[in-house]
């Protein structure tokens, strides 16, 4: 699997906030030996606006820096310019069947920002893995193993006949949504420490609920907050990381990720790392 990466991503920093680069940086120093890396290029104003209202792209662009959008999301100078890069690493992720190892983060961004009365945006800005379900037009399952709760893109997709969402997260915990499934959106709150056999378990029962016979590829919005220690956490180990590739892979249908949360970077490295091994079936 090729990892998509440019390290433009590690540019911006917001001082004692926890979504920094290193975590992004410490995870490329690790795996850049291991695969191939490819360099993405910025999401168009087009390509936003599939998932965005123009008011929501507008009030990104012209955030002014040095500021916060609420009280978890900071302005760093030019914010803009990452967050389309990242959704372009999604993208070209989608296209590659990659994963794209970028940051800022997006699951939290709904269609007009703040999603499903959540507080604030979580550190997102815009939802990359959205923009690249958008960008492929195709039918779509959306695995979301973040810690936790993509309010934003079940926002972006609940009743979308093209896609089905399914999120493992922890509850109660920020956003505080997805205790109940919706529509074509299936939701498996889970406590901690849930563990790596609980986890495992309840995601083979959320896949059971998933027809993917009208699947065409599978995204994973691959957060690794819920390893033992993180933000979310729901006591994973990196092991289980591997088991969840394993079980996705045994879906057989082409599948790309986009890195969410996670936040301590040796953890993402090895995590990462063993979540490619299990989609390359090792």
């Amino acid at each position: 699997m090729k990892i998509i990466f440019s390290d433009k991503c590690l540019e911006y920093n917001w001082p004692g906030h926890i979504e920094g680069p290193e975590r992004v940086r410490k995870a490329f120093e690790f795996l850049r030996k291991k695969y191939e890396f490819l360099e993405p290029k910025p999401a168009s104003v087009e390509d936003l606006l599939k998932v965005h209202s123009e008011e929501y792209v507008n009030l990104i662009k012209n955030a002014r820096s040095g500021s916060y959008l609420d009280g978890d999301t900071p302005v760093p100078e030019n914010i803009y310019e990452y967050a389309r890069l990242s959704a372009g690493g999604a993208m070209l992720a989608a296209r590659e069947k990659g994963f794209s190892l970028m940051r800022p983060p997006g699951h939290h961004a709904g269609r007009n920002g703040k999603a499903l009365g959540a507080a604030t945006l979580g550190f997102c800005y815009f939802n990359n893995i959205a923009i690249a379900v958008k960008s492929l037009d195709l039918p779509t399952f959306i695995l979301d193993i973040d810690g936790h709760h993509g309010n934003g893109t079940q926002e972006i997709f609940l009743e979308d006949p093209k896609v089905k969402y399914v999120s493992l997260h922890r509850y109660p915990h920020y956003p505080g949504t997805g205790l109940r499934s919706q529509a074509n959106c299936l939701n498996f709150p889970l406590s901690y420490p849930a563990g790596d056999s609980l986890y495992l378990k309840t995601l083979d029962e959320a896949l059971s609920q998933v027809d993917v016979t009208s699947i065409e590829v599978v995204g994973i919005s691959a957060g690794f907050d819920a390893h033992q220690g993180d933000l979310a956490s729901l006591g994973l180990s990196s092991e289980g990381y591997r088991e969840i590739g394993r079980k996705v892979v045994a879906l057989g249908k082409p599948t790309f990720g986009v890195l969410e949360g996670g936040y301590i970077g040796e953890n993402i490295s090895r995590d990462l790392h063993e979540l490619i091994e299990g989609l390359e079936g090792k």
